[in-house]
């Protein structure tokens, strides 16, 4: 089984590659995000738990997190690979996945960055936030959102260098030639 763990900053495209990537390859696509509400969408045991939280206005925890997370896992055991999209993003909950995958005898094999120059980032954030209609994106906001992201994944990146599982990608140009460059790393081509 293939574990693919795909990093970028915000704006970096890294929910559009990863469904591709995972569509491709036949592996299933874990964006935490998409989970959380799925799961409490169909009031499962853990949806309700996460709407509980949620609801509380607290963030859901590294434990609760996991405990989807093998959840999906184990609903998907057959599955060729998966790329999770957004998880870990913190150093706890890395070391909590790799503890947990090895509960299920499996480990990640690829963490994957998207490399994007910070005035492309910047650009295509307020653009999204523009069309979105997102007023409260001004530049201040979208700037403190990757310098927050920088922070927060530096360790990870440690992390990951030290297990010498983390390799980057340049992620500017088109959807499909960005898809290309990532395929190629995946099977080891570039």
């Amino acid at each position: 089984m293939f574990n693919l763990i795909l990093f970028g900053p915000p704006g970096a495209g890294k929910g559009t590659q990863a469904i591709k990537i995972a569509e491709k390859n036949n592996w299933v696509h874990v964006s935490t995000g998409d989970i959380l509400r799925m799961e409490v969408k169909q009031e499962t045991t853990l949806g309700l738990k996460v709407k509980a939280v949620m609801e509380a206005g607290h963030l859901v925890s590294d434990e609760l997190l996991i405990e989807i997370m093998e959840s999906v896992f184990r609903k998907h055991s057959s599955a060729g690979g998966f790329v999770l999209d957004g998880f870990p993003r913190t150093l706890n909950q890395a070391k909590a996945l790799d503890k947990m995958l090895e509960t299920l005898r499996q480990k990640v094999s690829l963490v994957l960055s998207l490399d994007v120059n910070e005035t492309e980032l910047v650009n295509r954030l307020l653009k999204r936030a523009q069309e979105q209609g997102r007023k409260d994106d001004t530049e201040d906001v979208v700037r403190n959102r990757l310098v927050q992201y920088h922070q927060h994944t530096r360790p990870l990146i440690d992390y990951y260098k030290g297990q010498k599982l983390f390799k980057e990608a340049f992620g500017e140009g088109s959807v499909d030639d960005i898809f290309l460059t990532l395929c190629n790393v995946i099977e080891g081509k570039e």
